[in-house]
């Protein structure tokens, strides 16, 4: 594919950003589109990244555009002796330090292009998310989505608000977002108060079920400053706002969430007519219990879309935990440090992953970089369609999420292949990272994974060299 015509595809793109939003169903295809439709940010969904991103356009869940196919395969394969050369040179620049594994994968075959250590456990930081990502989609499906619920209590005039694991249940002081679907709290208190006042109760005793995950709240490996810092909340299954005490606001974190989430929808539902007993306690809900209401978060490829885009912790602690129950885990971190990597195990890329974590937060992750860049060749190719929105959810060099954020992608020898590559971020202290995929000169779809975690100081340009240097293969 000539650069005259890639250039093409991207100012298409461009226009139609700006010119139209489409929402609808969740489209897959045999042949994957790597440019998805964007949208304006709300505030809420700027802050949501731990890594900094500025009011730029977001990826959205569902449709792609139809017309601008990067088809897995089209075109040859780049000359291996010229990529391999020019690759060992940039992976020499001391700038990434003394351990870096580095892998190109073709998607279509799944064969490596380029290597060098490909197998060494390194240190992720935020491109976990992809591994997460895959394992949810595989695991969970790519339509299931997450439910908050109101259950029967003990007696006619006891209720249960059941936590089912969406940090992003939207609590009644945020403000409506451009996310699809996004659950409410709001709307949940509403159908409560409809289905109780229909049996002519108006005073109810309510407790709050937030056992759906287990385990401490923070993981092995995070320092102790990320939740007061604002990087994550701690892992609850009942939680609105992903944990925050001001939508919007990164920080600060409420302590607990549960009971945060518990309170705000007893004052909801006073203002529906329902009135509840001063305090609000944690409860199991009984077995069986008859449901009064219920709201349903997008589904899990629009979760996996918003995750990647905008590097979410609070989302990606909670997939990778629905991804253990699904397994027959605990809904904790020992649960999902089995179950993911069992997950992907099944998909063929398993060896290599050590995950005590889901979002890349954790120090102790370790992933090779064979096992990243054939997850990716996973996502993009036509065999595994559920695992496409790993591909989708990716941001743009130069416009979405954490490579949209005017610091990427702007060396003389890199920008060049702004909206060229699609690739997650990670970053953590003396850790970069960068994997993704991205179409060659030629048409071929090929994916790549450079991680490094003894990093002196700053990498973050040499990452988009090596990107850079793979797209114009």
């Amino acid at each position: 594919m000539a650069r005259h015509e890639r250039w093409v595809m991207l100012t298409t793109l461009v226009m139609l950003q700006i010119v139209t939003i489409v929402t609808g169903v969740y489209a897959m295809s045999n042949d994957l589109d790597l440019s998805a439709l964007t949208r304006r940010p709300s505030p809420a969904e700027t802050s949501a990244s731990p890594e900094g991103v500025p009011p730029v356009p977001v990826v959205t869940a569902g449709p792609v555009l139809a017309q601008l196919p990067a088809r897995s395969g089209d075109g040859p394969l780049p000359t291996k002796g010229t990529l391999t050369q020019q690759l060992t040179d940039a992976l020499g620049d001391e700038a990434l330090g003394r351990r870096v594994g580095a892998v190109v994968v073709d998607a279509a075959t799944g064969e490596q292009i380029f290597a060098a250590d490909p197998d060494t456990g390194i240190t992720p930081a935020s491109t976990t998310k992809v591994v997460t990502s895959a394992a949810a989609l595989a695991s969970l499906g790519p339509d299931t989505r997450l439910a908050t619920r109101v259950v029967q209590g003990g007696s006619a005039d006891a209720i249960v608000l059941v936590g089912g694991g969406d940090p992003m249940l939207r609590g009644p002081a945020a403000k409506p977002s451009d996310f699809t679907a996004q659950a409410s709290l709001t709307t949940l208190a509403s159908r409560t108060a409809a289905a109780l006042k229909a049996r002519g109760v108006t005073k109810v005793t309510l407790s709050y079920d937030a056992s759906l995950f287990t385990g401490p709240g923070q993981a092995p490996g995070w320092k102790p400053n990320y939740v007061p810092d604002g990087e994550v909340a701690p892992v609850h299954a009942l939680t609105i706002d992903e944990g925050r005490q001001v939508p919007g606001q990164r920080q600060p974190r409420v302590s607990d969430p549960p009971a945060h989430a518990a309170a705000a929808f007893a004052q909801v539902l006073r203002k529906y007519g329902i009135t509840t007993g001063k305090s609000v306690r944690p409860a199991k809900a009984p077995a069986g219990a008859a449901e009064l209401a219920r709201v349903e978060s997008a589904p899990v490829y629009a979760l996996v879309e918003h995750t990647l885009t905008f590097s979410d912790n609070d989302l990606a602690e909670a997939l990778a935990r629905h991804v253990a129950i699904k397994e027959g885990q605990p809904g904790s971190f020992a649960g999902l440090a089995k179950a993911v990597p069992a997950v992907l195990g099944r998909l063929g890329v398993g060896k290599g992953v050590k995950v005590d974590d889901g979002s890349g937060l954790s120090i102790r992750n370790r992933i090779s970089a064979a096992a990243m860049a054939g997850t990716i060749a996973l996502a993009g190719s036509p065999r595994h369609p559920e695992l496409h929105a790993v591909a989708t959810g990716m941001p743009i060099a130069g416009f979405t999420g954490t490579l949209g954020n005017g610091r990427r992608f702007t060396g003389a020898d890199s920008k060049g292949q702004v909206g060229l590559v699609r690739a997650k971020t990670g970053t953590l202290n003396h850790v970069n990272t960068l994997a993704g995929l991205a179409t060659t000169k030629d048409g071929r779809l090929v994916t790549f994974a450079f991680l490094a975690d003894r990093v002196p100081v700053y990498a973050e340009p040499v990452l988009d060299r090596l990107a850079a240097l793979v797209a114009r293969s």
